[in-house]
């Protein structure tokens, strides 16, 4: 797999995501359970079809331009505003950043290593190992960098970002991902119960880190990426239940700014899983 990923790590930006923007309707055509997925998660956050029909064809421009973030030359980005980070990272008690799966969340983290590592060391992210094991080493080749640390899903890894945190470093998290049974706990999303991480409201609680919210907008015709940043607008609760649902309302608030760019298939609603 590697290779592969090597191969297309060489294309143009607006090739891959030519090649991932039919590869999205492709597997709409194909998958009942994708399309059905996809048409309920849109009910349930009150939008219609017309308004995130670009949203199919996004979601193949992801899976598309991996090879090139990961292995190949730097993608263009610019920003449209950083103000929220840097005065974050200013007050130098640690960032956690938030993003849905909106965008390109792989070049948000990319970029902030790119701006601020240099000055504020590393951005620790977390990520989920892969089962495959071609994958696996993929992501181990790519996605630590100078600037950029990635740590597994693993109590060890929650250490890690802990001390990054206290150490006055930051950490980057996606909160709407569904956790392992027990790492969670239920609470509305877009008016639906969903299994929620309760890491993103503990991080902030035990370390006092800045949250800032941001995302990659994918821009059209292989033009690169604009990165978004803003504050939580306000302190998050003290108590972690409410805390929870504070970060689920930010995730859907910033969800609704470019609903076109939201992976609508992930399977948000889904039971946790066990985790061995």
């Amino acid at each position: 797999m590697l290779r592969w990923f090597r191969f297309f790590s060489v294309w143009p930006l607006w090739a891959l995501h030519a090649m991932g923007w039919l590869g999205g309707w492709l597997a709409w055509a194909l998958s009942p359970t994708y399309r059905r997925r996809f048409l309920d998660n849109i009910q349930q956050a009150g939008l219609g079809w017309r308004t995130v029909l670009g949203a199919v064809g996004q979601a193949g421009c992801m899976s598309a331009e991996l090879p090139r973030l990961w292995l190949g030359r730097p993608a263009p980005v610019q920003w449209a505003e950083d103000q929220a980070a840097a005065q974050a990272y200013a007050a130098g008690k640690g960032v956690l950043f938030l993003t849905p799966h909106m965008g390109c969340f792989e070049i948000t983290a990319q970029a902030l290593a790119s701006r601020f590592g240099g000055d504020h060391g590393p951005l620790t992210v977390l990520y989920r190992p892969s089962r495959h094991a071609g994958l696996g080493a993929v992501m181990d080749v790519a996605r630590n960098r100078p600037g950029l640390e990635a740590v597994p899903t693993t109590l060890a890894g929650v250490r890690q970002l802990i001390k990054a945190l206290r150490s006055g470093h930051a950490v980057g998290l996606l909160p709407d991902q569904v956790p392992p049974d027990g790492m969670g706990q239920w609470a509305p999303f877009f008016g639906k119960p969903a299994y929620t991480m309760t890491l993103a409201a503990r991080l902030a609680a035990q370390t006092g880190a800045q949250v800032v919210l941001i995302w990659g907008e994918r821009l059209s015709w292989g033009r690169g990426f604009r990165l978004h940043t803003q504050t939580l607008g306000h302190d998050l609760s003290a108590d972690l239940d409410v805390a929870v649902v504070q970060i689920n309302q930010a995730m859907e608030q910033l969800i609704l700014t470019c609903p076109q760019q939201y992976l609508w298939g992930y399977a948000r609603y889904k039971s946790p899983r066990q985790d061995s």
